[in-house]
């Protein structure tokens, strides 16, 4: 992937924290961290 479309996803990405967090109270962004620990913690374990 380009640098132009990094820029691209990251702007995408940031706006859509904003959004949550302007919205929502960041409650997505709150639950999808939750999520992503237990992920790790689950790969972690089959390490």
């Amino acid at each position: 992937m380009s640098n132009k479309g990094w820029a691209v996803f990251t702007c995408i990405l940031v706006a859509c924290i904003f959004a949550d967090l302007s919205y929502n109270d960041g409650a997505h962004s709150i639950f999808l961290l939750k999520k992503l620990s237990d992920l790790v913690e689950w790969l972690a374990f089959w390490r």
